[in-house]
């Protein structure tokens, strides 16, 4: 039986096709695109990661599923995709703080540790018998006194942003960002930027038991998630916000 001519380069093993197109890749990048709303925002403050946790049944308790974590002190990273994934790079990701901090009495840089899961990442893109990670990560943090924001691809690719967002309304999301970011605004203001998005990527089907808020600010140099609150205390602002809003029209 012979195969179509695609076929041979869709299955086990990451090879280029004809065209130079890594088919697995691009199938890995489609998880993170059907998964959970991820948004990053740099503030002049400090840096925001907000995620809408999308649970698709009430007998769920929310609080089981995790899309942000705490890598060190400060640094944090959300993430979207495969969540199995998504654990075990931010496993690694820990593991690689703590080698720094044992190696060089100094904590380790934002960027550094995005790099370094970044070619981990890459190098499941060329060996036979792997596939690539399906999950992207938003890795946030603050390195000398300057908050800084980085998306890693899972193809490796690496790319520092002011407010991005990755997930299945990313779209939706960087079009508000586009209108609405500004550098100047602070950790609030990046907050509820983040929460507007979200509400206008969920069309209107919002929960703060659903949304998972970690910020890390310039003073201090500690990353901290929200507690239910504090979270609530921002949802109920959006939600104001657009019922005046639609009361007017």
């Amino acid at each position: 039986m012979q195969m179509a001519p695609q076929m041979g380069y869709d299955r086990a093993i990451t090879v280029f096709s004809p065209d130079g197109r890594l088919f697995q890749v691009e199938y890995a990048r489609e998880a993170v695109k059907r998964g959970t709303t991820a948004v990053g925002i740099k503030a002049a403050d400090g840096v925001v990661l907000l995620v809408d946790k999308r649970i698709t049944s009430r007998l769920v308790e929310a609080e089981s599923i995790e899309k942000i974590f705490q890598i060190d002190d400060h640094i944090g990273a959300a993430t979207s995709g495969l969540v199995a994934d998504a654990r075990s790079l931010i496993d690694r990701a820990r593991v690689e703080a703590q080698v720094n901090r044992v190696s060089y009495d100094e904590p380790i840089g934002v960027e550094v540790i995005s790099k370094k899961i970044c070619d981990h990442k890459q190098t499941y893109t060329q060996y036979g018998g792997v596939r690539p990670y399906g999950t992207a990560l938003l890795i946030a943090g603050v390195e000398d006194n300057a908050p800084r924001l980085f998306e890693t691809d899972p193809s490796g690719a690496l790319l520092e942003y002011k407010a991005t967002a990755i997930g299945a309304g990313r779209n939706a999301v960087v079009e508000v960002f586009e209108a609405d970011y500004r550098e100047d605004m602070n950790i609030d203001a990046a907050i509820l930027l983040g929460m507007d998005a979200l509400y206008k990527a969920a069309e209107g089907k919002f929960d703060a038991g659903t949304l998972e808020v970690g910020i890390v600010s310039v003073q201090d140099k500690k990353f901290r998630k929200l507690v239910p609150e504090e979270v609530d205390s921002y949802v109920n602002q959006i939600l104001e916000k657009h019922q005046g809003t639609e009361h007017k029209e």
